[in-house]
């Protein structure tokens, strides 16, 4: 135990409520981890615009937690990688026992926010994927031109049945109630849309449909009448989105500290649990509003009151209270969690060929500076628009290192490559099977940053037994689908990619699927990210480096 690293506290979770404890933790010169198992930001990074944040207009989610992330790792919180699987908050030092590694502390603050709840319509599980939807900024896109049922009648069903109307031909708002539960300015967004209709009294029942949804019957829950909605003819299929509340993530310690009777964390007004040294805060908590305002603010009380009680822990103790030092303080952001880049990624003055503003040309110098060996961004050309797009990119985007050269390969003979594309080629020109099909901007730049970290430069550190699991998969063809505007989509390719930069029987490409619906169309994806293996079944949703490789290893061992 003594050769153990105790911190002073861990925080399980990086949205809102994780984030500002860590911030709070780290200025209070705790010596702080925050570990995360998903994506940093939480469900916010699914709000396509966030209106109701003190002193900000509006801003993308994405991009509200990149600021929170920031400031929490610059005040000396640490971010790391994890599925949690148990706890032990037994003693003055707790354990938190990873899948990676145990965690020794001398308090926690559970921060596991709460997933999206199923409704529990006939055909919900069948149709995740291929119709039914949970996150607007991730598939949104996908459902352009097409009839789109947004389910719910609180924030989230107004707000993004609004953002919805950018890609769909039009958006029916299903309310179980008779009106909207959120503020009547946020209801207002989807009653004065044009392009939306709302629906109140009415429950969605079933949908159906053979590799697509096809129809779909509600029922009003007054008159009991039933209506049924057929795609039109000339239309393929609709889709439904759904955002009727949510539920805790409280795998692992729903049992070690009390919850209310909806499985939600009790706790007092400094936000500690029924357990000694254990906090909570955000969204996994039993209150009345869950809101990202009150998610930080929880997460503020937790880490003050976390302060106080490993203070009095130590004096009790005798231990040492040691600020926490210049060194621990120079954390480094870890990649491949959300960065900034994303946000930044937007094309500038086209006409004055700008791709990268000051502010990201340093950032990614920054980054490319820890390069060691040479790198070609092999451009596979077809002469269309959409290539020369690609090769103005590449050309400004080689231009940030001396390490990153750019080739053009005319291709007049395809042979079932999607072009264009970008393949990366190693420092002896050798093809690395690591291909970028469409534009990798907006979301996707982080994988394409990530790809090259990988193999040219130090790479993302990977457990040994994971990596030697690498190492042994037998020849493996990966596709990712995914659109620009998901930032859930960069961590599946990166990791796909980085197992490409591992093992040269692995191949991994990312597709653009509004560039390239053919694979949408032969595979009926209407989520992303959309991992395929050999050309098998679609994984759909974010997927760890873990269960990537074990679904590599489970297609071999057929």
């Amino acid at each position: 135990m003594t050769e153990e690293h105790i911190y002073d506290t861990v925080i399980v979770g990086a949205g809102p409520a994780g984030l500002s404890a860590g911030i709070y933790a780290g200025r209070a010169t705790l010596d702080t981890l925050i570990i995360e198992n998903d994506q940093v930001g939480g469900q916010v990074t699914t709000t396509s615009v966030v209106w109701n944040y003190p002193a900000v207009e509006k801003i993308d989610g994405t991009a509200l937690m990149n600021k929170m992330q920031e400031q929490a790792v610059y005040f000396g919180a640490e971010i790391t990688r994890d599925n949690i699987d148990a706890y032990d908050f037994d003693g003055d030092v707790k354990i938190v026992h990873g899948s990676r590694k145990d965690y020794y502390c001398r308090s926690v603050i559970l921060a596991t926010g709460a997933k999206p709840r199923k409704l529990g319509f006939q055909g919900e599980d069948e149709f995740k994927g291929r119709g039914v939807a949970y996150c607007s900024t991730c598939d949104g896109e996908l459902f352009s031109g097409k009839q789109v049922f947004v389910v719910g009648g609180g924030y989230a069903a107004a707000e993004e049945a609004d953002y919805l109307t950018r890609y769909a031909r039009h958006v029916t708002v299903i309310v179980r109630e008779s009106e909207f539960t959120c503020a009547p300015l946020t209801a207002a967004r989807a009653l004065n849309n044009p392009k939306v209709d709302v629906k109140f009294n009415t429950e969605l029942v079933s949908v159906d449909g053979d590799n697509y949804l096809t129809s779909a019957r509600f029922i009003n829950n007054e008159t009991e009448e039933t209506t049924a909605y057929h795609v039109p003819a000339g239309e393929e299929t609709f889709g439904v989105f759904v955002y009727v509340g949510t539920q805790p993530a409280t795998a692992g310690f729903s049992d070690h500290v009390e919850c209310d009777e909806h499985g939600y964390i009790k706790v007092d007004a400094c936000q500690a649990t029924s357990r000694k040294g254990v906090f909570a805060a955000g969204d996994v908590v039993a209150k009345p509003l869950r809101q990202i305002v009150t998610a930080a603010s929880d997460g503020a009380s937790a880490a003050t009151a976390a302060e106080h009680y490993v203070t009095e822990q130590k004096q009790r103790l005798n231990i040492p209270i040691h600020p926490v030092t210049e060194k621990q303080k120079q954390v480094k952001k870890p990649l491949g969690q959300t960065t900034n880049l994303a946000t930044k990624t937007e094309k500038q003055s086209m006409h004055q060929g700008q791709w990268f503003n000051p502010e990201m040309r340093q950032q990614l110098r920054g980054i490319f500076s820890k390069l060691t060996a040479n790198v070609t961004l092999l451009h596979l050309d077809d002469g269309s628009a959409k290539s020369q797009e690609l090769g103005a990119f590449s050309k400004e985007f080689a231009e940030l290192d001396k390490h990153i050269h750019y080739e053009l390969k005319n291709v007049t003979d395809p042979d079932n490559q999607r072009l264009p594309a970008l393949s990366i080629l190693d420092a002896e020109q050798n093809p690395l099977e690591i291909i970028f099909s469409g534009i990798p901007t907006g979301h996707e730049l982080n994988s394409l940053v990530l790809a090259l970290y990988n193999v040219a430069g130090p790479g993302q550190e990977v457990e040994p037994e994971l990596a030697e699991r690498i190492k042994a998969l037998p020849k493996a063809k990966i596709e990712v689908g995914i659109a620009l505007t998901c930032h859930f989509c960069p961590d599946v390719v990166a990791a796909c990619q980085h197992m490409a930069a591992l093992n040269p029987n692995i191949s991994a490409e990312m597709i653009d699927l509004q560039m390239f619906p053919e694979l949408r169309n032969e595979k009926h994806i209407m989520s992303v990210p959309a991992t395929i293996i050999n050309n098998g079944d679609v994984i759909f949703g974010s997927q760890t480096l873990e269960q990537l490789v074990s679904a590599c290893e489970k297609v071999a061992a057929i």
